[in-house]
């Protein structure tokens, strides 16, 4: 039976599905025409050629599945077989191929994962055998073929069923194996790519440690050299060739190096600029703000100023960001040491104002004010500074010793609970230092009292006092903002509270001085007469009989007093003055009459 099975797969190799002759399978020599004919081949010769060129289409397969389906396919040539399913080995799971019937598919299913790896028999309604072959290679199991037969294989079957099986399996492990050693490949120039990538970013991190390390090591050596702002803006200035500039927190220029510096320098604005300040604060990193390119010079997040770079071509990449950083991170240092050195003079200048305005020896405070750096044998003022918005804390007595500095004022500050204390070196301008506090603080609601001049350190404690009295008669007048002095206050400076004997004296000396030294030298009765003509209500008629003089001799004697004091009688001021005057000069101290 066998040999007939065998010898039907010759006689008719091109009209029987699944034969081995169907394509480049089934191919066999012939012997040369007109030669001797070769020796007559028996059934199994024929059956082990077809085998061979099996063996040869399985090696030549694209991929397993299609291994899997030409082994399917030409099972019969082994046979009187039959192949029912197909299985491949994929990620640890039998997958069957697509030319397995769906008849008893998930039995035969959970029959083959049953066997684990191993040969075995398997169940086929109709079929009088059937069995499951494993597709087994040095890498361990590819696959399973099931086949059937209606009746059992003799042993030559069984035979070329095994040999099948077993080129069967060898194509599918060099299949495996090729796919491996294409993945290997693949995987292979995965990994030379990305080593390569690799190294070129290595080589662009190293190159930007080194552009990195030097940038650092220019800045460190101004910072070591004692380089100020200066230094900064001219070695960023070289560096990126933009236009470097540093200003202080509140927007005034404090060093710029390249081209394009504006002349005079933009006054700031202190609102809009806080709202820049908060809005850079609240980004990490260097920020844009139209043309320039701002970073904050802020060590342990206070504020000390801010570095830009003017870019209006928006030329600046990341080396340029790096360098802004650096510059900014050497130049943190030398405005923190500037800060410092500024809190310990001001603290300096606080213990000794406070001791001045409270009353000190003068020995004591002529060598503290040498130290600090303050001539204070010079004619000095006490100006009282009030701001309806500002707090008088350390930031506000700050500005108002920067304010005092730019109008040319040199001074010793302090503070109190409502306002600003300045011991000033001359008469302060009338208008100058409010004017100069109105643009730092944005706001012109402020008050300021200055006293009449300090001779000695024994009178700054009293002209304390005249400060504080010129500020609170300026907060009840009505136009209440602005500067007001003390020796300009006329009668209001005996009017308020805390007047006292001396006080009465100095506004007597200022009104009637003069006339007074005139009476003492020449004998004459100036103070006297002009007493009487208030007292008259002006009348020359009432004002001459009391005195018992001529009437041309009143108008003479009121004359010599317009030109020898320099007021006239004519202005209200003056003559309100002059009459408080008279009559405190009288009454209170003693003068005739």
């Amino acid at each position: 039976m066998v040999s007939s099975r065998v010898r039907s797969l010759h006689r008719r190799p091109s009209h029987r599905k699944g034969s081995l002759a169907r394509g480049t399978v089934g191919l066999r020599p012939t012997a040369a025409r007109g030669g001797p004919h070769p020796p007559a081949r028996t059934p199994a010769d024929h059956a082990l050629l077809d085998l061979v060129a099996l063996s040869r289409a399985l090696f030549g397969a694209p991929d397993e599945a299609e291994i899997l389906r030409l082994a399917m396919d030409h099972i019969t040539g082994a046979g009187p077989y039959c192949a029912e399913a197909g299985y491949l080995q994929v990620g640890g799971d039998l997958v069957p191929s697509p030319r397995n019937g769906q008849t008893h598919a998930s039995a035969v299913g959970r029959r083959v994962r049953e066997l684990a790896g191993q040969d075995g028999d398997v169940a086929f309604p109709g079929r009088r055998w059937g069995w499951a072959l494993g597709l087994r290679g040095p890498a361990g199991l590819h696959g399973y073929l099931v086949v059937t037969s209606r009746s059992r294989p003799t042993e030559a079957e069984r035979s070329l069923l095994a040999l099948l099986v077993r080129h069967t399996a060898a194509a599918l492990s060099a299949a495996f194996a090729l796919r491996r050693q294409c993945e290997d490949a693949r995987e292979l120039h995965r990994l030379r790519a990305e080593r390569a990538t690799l190294q070129q970013q290595l080589i662009s991190v190293v190159a930007e440690l080194a552009y990195e390390r030097a940038v650092h090591a220019v800045m460190a050596d101004v910072a070591a050299s004692g380089g100020g702002e200066d230094a900064v803006t001219r070695a960023l200035h070289t560096l990126t060739g933009l236009p470097a500039l540093v200003e202080d927190r509140f927007g005034r220029l404090r060093s710029w190096s390249g081209p394009g510096c504006p002349v005079p320098y933009p006054e700031p604005d202190p609102v809009h600029r806080d709202e820049l300040l908060h809005a850079v604060a609240r980004q990490t990193g260097p920020v844009r703000v139209k043309d320039r390119l701002i970073t904050l010079i802020r060590p342990h997040g206070e504020i000390l100023g801010v570095l830009a770079l003017v870019d209006a071509r928006d030329e600046a990449d990341e080396h340029t960001v790096l360098m802004l950083e650096h510059a900014a991170a050497s130049l943190a240092p030398k405005l923190t040491h500037v800060r410092d050195l500024a809190e310990v003079e001001l603290r300096l200048h606080r213990e000794l104002t406070d001791d001045l305005l409270a009353g000190t020896d003068e020995t004591s405070a002529y060598a503290r004010s040498e130290a600090v750096g303050h001539d204070l044998r010079r004619t000095h003022y006490i100006v009282v500074v009030q701001w309806s918005n500002r707090t008088a804390d350390d930031l506000f007595a700050r500005t108002v010793s920067r304010a005092a500095s730019a109008v040319g004022m040199r001074s010793l500050v302090t503070r109190r609970s409502d306002y600003v204390v300045l011991i000033a070196d001359g008469r302060p301008h009338t208008r100058a230092l409010y004017e100069a506090l109105a643009r730092e603080t944005g706001t012109r609601s402020g008050t300021i009292g200055v006293s009449a001049p300090c001779v000695s350190v024994n009178d700054i404690p009293r002209r304390y006092e005249e400060a504080q009295r010129a500020l609170e008669v300026r907060r009840h007048c009505r136009d209440r903002y602005g500067t007001s002095f003390f020796d300009e206050l006329g009668l209001y400076r005996i009017l308020g509270p805390g007047s006292d004997y001396r006080e009465l004296e100095t506004f007597v000396q200022e009104w009637l001085g003069q006339l007074i030294d005139y009476d003492s030298r020449h004998h004459a009765t100036l103070v006297e007469t002009l007493s009487r003509y208030f007292d008259c209500g002006g009348n020359y008629d009432e004002t001459a009989d009391s005195l018992a003089i001529h009437r041309s001799t009143l108008r003479y004697r009121l004359q010599r007093i317009r030109d020898i004091s320099g007021n006239d009688l004519v202005n209200v001021e003056d003559r309100l003055n002059l009459q408080v005057a008279t009559r405190v000069w009288r009454i209170v101290l003693g003068g005739p009459g």
